[in-house]
């Protein structure tokens, strides 16, 4: 089975290192600096899981011409990645299984309006991973587990097969026929995680300890999981109280990427998460005053 990781952050690297010690026929696409790097340097992943270093691997600065691949693992930021799918339509050839691996639900949603592709997949990642200083892939505590499925709820042999061959190496990827709900599940935390703790600059501690921001952070789920009914998706139970309870678990000193990102002076996903959601609600006209505030204020501090 041939595979192209496209993005080789955290995630790309985490799953690549996995797959090609188990076999897969792995090319990866990066960029710039880290192509450079792995190019001479080759993976090197830290996990209490396991370390696996791999020196030389398939990595191009760009997708090849007529090219074909059984699955496309698309871990890019949501900048780069209506880009990313374009050079997919114009490069690579037959119908492959695009994972999307972007936080939120733009991908998606976007992959389900572009007529080229039959059928739509979603992807979720539960893991805390991250490219460190000298570029080691480093790994944080035991949780690594992805989600990924039929978009429309249906099953797929192909997926099904690359599912079971992932576990049997050790690589915890589960078929979900209700990869629509899992990632809405994650986008209803996400949106208000990255937020609050990019507007405030506070990690999810000390956000909780503040009343008025307990309170904020609360309404923000809240607003998601409303956005969420307009595009048909149920759950089991009130997935706002069931974060909540997670959260009380959390690490004090939590913070999410976007603040790291925003504390770095990088590109932010914030027009694709709380961004996309004030946008959407516009379109559906429904007002969401949490996420306007928090798009508002960061873009104030950004232009500063």
């Amino acid at each position: 089975m041939r595979v192209l990781i496209v993005g080789v952050g955290g995630i790309g690297s985490f799953l690549g290192s996995y797959l090609i010690k188990g076999g897969f026929d792995i090319t990866f696409i990066a960029r710039g600096k880290r192509y450079k790097e792995l190019k001479q340097n080759g993976l090197k992943l830290i996990s209490d899981l396991g370390n696996i270093y791999i020196k030389n691997i398939k990595v191009l600065e760009e997708m090849k011409s007529n090219e074909s691949f059984d699955i496309i693992l698309n871990t890019v930021k949501l900048y780069d990645f209506d880009f990313t799918l374009k050079e997919i339509k114009d490069k690579i050839k037959g119908s492959p299984i695009i994972l999307p691996f972007q936080n939120g639900i733009y991908a998606e949603e976007k992959l389900k309006i572009t007529d080229y592709y039959k059928q739509v997949f979603g992807a979720v990642a539960q893991i805390s991973v991250f490219i460190e200083s000298n570029n080691d892939v480093k790994h944080v505590g035991k949780l690594a587990t992805f989600f990924v499925g039929c978009y429309d709820g249906d099953s797929n042999d192909v997926l099904n097969k690359f599912c079971n061959s992932c576990n049997n190496l050790g690589l915890d990827i589960r078929f979900k026929t209700n990869i629509k709900e899992k990632i809405w599940d994650k986008f209803i935390f996400l949106s208000a995680y990255s937020g609050f703790t990019t507007l405030e600059e506070k990690s999810i501690g000390e956000i909780f300890d503040d009343k008025n921001l307990r309170v904020k952070f609360i309404n923000a789920m809240k607003e998601t999981f409303e956005l969420s009914k307009t595009f048909n998706v149920s759950f089991p139970k009130d997935p706002v109280e069931t974060w909540l309870e997670k959260i009380e678990k959390m690490p004090y000193e939590m913070t999410s990427s976007m603040y790291l990102d925003f504390k770095n002076s990088k590109k932010l996903e914030l027009d694709w998460l709380s961004g996309h959601i004030v946008n959407l609600g516009k379109s559906k006209k429904i007002n969401f005053p949490t996420h306007n505030e928090i798009v508002k204020g960061i873009k104030i501090k950004q232009s500063f």
